[in-house]
């Protein structure tokens, strides 16, 4: 039989390091095959007979390096070797030398059986076979790859791979380092990477090959710990490994990946990232990934919190009147498959609200609708639902029930829960309710007609005093004269000119120096008295009485505007105006401010034009369109209650405003351990980097005056400075144009 010709070559050395034995049949262990070389420098290759012990062509002991002379003579010869050899059979290292050793930090026996591919990462040939793995190769190619070492350095590494044996797949590796050649390069590569805020990670076929420090930061392993590791492992909760093969089949078809998921921490915690992933190719052929991780866990919370506050109410946290209505039709539905079981609405209303918000203030009325919605929840069963509507007023959904009987006996504890004593701010408050209940019926075929019947029965328990409730009757209706009469009061208070316009001062509160005022509507009454104009408001907004009354006040506040800028003409000062919902919609809002700009020339910078933010919440596309025409004129746009309810704050860049006057209850919670001090701390600001004015409305006590200084809030109005004051009285002040807390009526 004729023996295969393999020989094995190491750089520098002139001659083979073993030459052959003659096959005889018999185990070439046990005849000492393997010995050194007797030729000299120049010679031809020595051929090996396939029966060589160590690092030629054997049988399946053929490479365990026999316990004789010659072959401790050969390993001798191995080891003092400046380079790296690994011997190999069937895919498995079987012989290291003392370089291999040493370099990688590992003693002889711990290389005995280890997978090839766990010892030389990316065994890929050299330019003579650019694509082609090394397995089953002729003898002699060239390679590199990277040799992961104990210490958790990534050594690249170059040489030569020679088959003995391709049946047998058994082969000699002959490497050096390359590192030196190749260090400026990779050291400007590891700084550049090291440089990246991302989280960036290169695996290398199923191993971790490089971390930067921002993986370390993130994910909390270091890069020794992560070297060689499974990415999967380490970072990739049990929930979401069903992921990683589809990320890479994307990465594979398309070239890369962008997406957002969840990836776990060293700790155990989760982490919300945006992941980009790529490949990584060496001489063309992809090797593994490279992925940068980006942690969005803040703005996921920022997303969250938008997602939240469309549906809640900022200041109760009780689903607001979307959530409600997409709640109650969903209740209709269930009714409509289940004729056993129905449901009804309770429309509950405060009695005397404005009076308790005119004599507490704004921050003490929103304490007690924060509590009056407390209650609301206790009163409840878990299947029902409570929602504020309104300023104050709340909708209750109750389901599963079967007659009449049983909503009367949730409003009966409603009322019994909001009729107790309430503490705010150092103040006892008693208040009531008056509610309207309607149960669902076959005519009640959307939410909207269930809630105009509770609606109309809530009108018909306001009539009989409050206190109670009413339970709705088709049957019955209230008298005509009474549904119209607030319509006709109003109407007499507009034609005999029982209104006024009165001016809250606006400062600016580091220097006290008066900036404006916004302008109020009072009610005289026909004894002389001043009282709020809020209840007639809410029936001009019903009744549509609210276009006429805007206009006139249009007029008025323009004529006023430009007496103070006759008074004080070298500053110049401003004056809101607020614009009711109907107003604002209104298709001849623009026609009304050019109307009153042209009858009373001022210049329209000083004209802000207040939009309530529940307003702008309402419909923002058609918001947006009037308020660009607004701004066209000159006129400066303000939000008005901004923090209420469900402003995001990219109100502040998406539209033309130049000021924001905070909501009182965000200022009021300047003082206070509570999430809406940082609320309005952020307001002020994202205000003052966007260049928007910041007003705090509503400050009431020398303490928040003072937090709302030291947080760079630039201008103020409240009861503490000033109360509304009457023309003549506010005309007085404009002449000083200095700070001044005023008694107001």
């Amino acid at each position: 039989m004729e023996s295969r010709a393999c020989a094995a070559y190491i750089p520098g050395m002139h001659t083979p390091i073993w030459k052959p034995a003659q096959h005889s049949g018999t185990n070439p262990v046990e005849e000492g095959a393997l010995e050194s070389s007797a030729e000299g420098p120049g010679k031809a290759p020595v051929e090996t007979s396939r029966n060589m012990s160590g690092a030629a062509c054997g049988d399946a002991a053929s490479l365990n390096l026999a316990e004789n002379s010659d072959s401790l003579q050969q390993q001798e010869i191995l080891d003092a070797l400046p380079v790296l050899v690994f011997l190999e059979r069937a895919g498995k290292v079987v012989y290291a030398n003392a370089e291999a050793r040493s370099l990688l930090g590992h003693t002889e026996g711990e290389w005995v059986t280890r997978p090839m591919e766990e010892v030389l990462w990316g065994l890929f040939p050299g330019t003579a076979e650019p694509l082609t793995q090394l397995i089953g190769t002729r003898k002699g190619s060239p390679f590199h790859a990277t040799v992961p070492a104990r210490s958790g350095r990534l050594l690249p590494v170059e040489g030569t791979y020679s088959l003995l044996n391709a049946e047998l797949r058994e082969s000699v590796i002959v490497a050096h380092p390359s590192g030196r050649e190749r260090a400026p390069k990779s050291r400007l590569m590891e700084d550049v990477l090291a440089s990246i805020p991302e989280a960036v990670v290169i695996v290398h076929g199923s191993h971790v090959l490089y971390t930067n420090p921002a993986f370390t930061e993130m994910f909390g392993y270091t890069g020794e710990e992560a070297s060689g590791a499974s990415l999967t492992e380490l970072i990739v909760p049990e929930t979401r490994r069903h992921e990683v093969e589809m990320f890479e089949k994307q990465v594979d078809i398309e070239g890369r990946l962008a997406t957002e998921t969840v990836r776990m921490n060293k700790t155990g915690e989760l982490l919300d990232v945006s992941v980009v992933a790529g490949p990584l190719r060496v001489d063309g052929g992809k090797v593994g990934y490279v992925l940068s991780f980006r942690d969005i866990g803040e703005r996921k919370e920022r997303e969250n919190k938008v997602s939240h506050d469309a549906l809640y109410d900022v200041l109760t946290g009780l689903p607001n009147r979307a959530l409600f209505m997409d709640r109650l039709g969903f209740a209709l539905l269930r009714r409509s498959r289940r004729k056993d079981q129905s449901c009804g609405v309770l429309l509950v209303d405060l009695d005397r609200f404005n009076e308790i918000r005119d004599a507490l203030g704004e921050a003490a009325a929103e304490g007690l609708l924060q509590a009056v919605g407390e209650r609301l929840k206790t009163a409840l069963r878990p299947q029902d639902s409570a929602s504020r509507v309104g300023a104050d007023e709340f909708a209750i959904l109750v389901e599963n029930i079967v007659e009449h009987g049983d909503l009367e006996i949730v409003a009966s504890r409603v009322l019994t829960e909001i009729e107790r004593p309430y503490e705010i701010f150092g103040n006892i408050v008693k208040a009531s309710a008056s509610i309207g209940v309607a149960m669902a019926g076959a005519e009640h075929t959307s939410a909207e007609t269930l809630m105009r019947d509770a609606d109309f029965a809530l009108a018909r328990a306001r009539q009989e005093g409050g206190g109670g409730f009413e339970i709705f009757d088709k049957n019955l209706e209230p008298p005509a004269k009474t549904k119209r009469e607030p319509e006709r009061e109003l109407r007499r208070v507009m034609e005999k000119r029982q209104f006024e316009v009165w001016y809250q001062p606006i400062y600016r509160l580091e220097s006290g120096k008066l900036e404006g005022f916004e302008s109020l509507l009072r009610l005289r009454r026909s004894d002389g008295s001043v009282g709020s104009f809020r209840e007639m408001l809410s029936v001009a907004e019903a009744t549509g009485l609210s276009i006429s009354l805007g206009r006139e006040t249009l007029h008025t506040v323009c004529r006023q505007l430009r007496v103070w800028n006759e008074v004080q003409e070298s500053d110049g000062l401003t004056l809101t105006v607020n614009a009711t919902h109907r107003q604002f919609f209104h298709p001849e809002l623009i026609e009304q401010i050019v109307e009153a700009l042209a009858a009373h020339p001022v210049d329209p910078s000083k004209l802000i034009f207040e939009v309530a933010e529940t307003t702008l919440n309402e419909n923002m596309d058609a918001a947006l369109g009037i308020l660009e025409r607004v701004a066209a004129l000159k006129v400066r746009l303000a939000v008005d209650n901004f923090g209420e309810s469900l402003a995001p704050m990219n109100y502040l860049v998406r539209l033309p405003i130049e000021m924001v006057k905070m909501a009182p209850r965000l200022t009021a919670a300047a003082t206070l351990d509570d999430p809406s001090r940082a609320v309005a701390e952020s307001i002020i600001g994202l205000g003052r980097s966007l260049g928007v004015q910041v007003v705090a409305q509503g400050i009431e006590t020398n303490e928040q005056l003072e937090v709302l200084c030291q947080m760079g809030c630039e201008f103020g109005q409240g009861h503490l400075l000033s109360y509304a004051l009457e023309p003549a009285r506010a005309t007085q002040l404009a002449g000083r144009g200095y700070w001044a807390i005023a008694a107001g009526a």
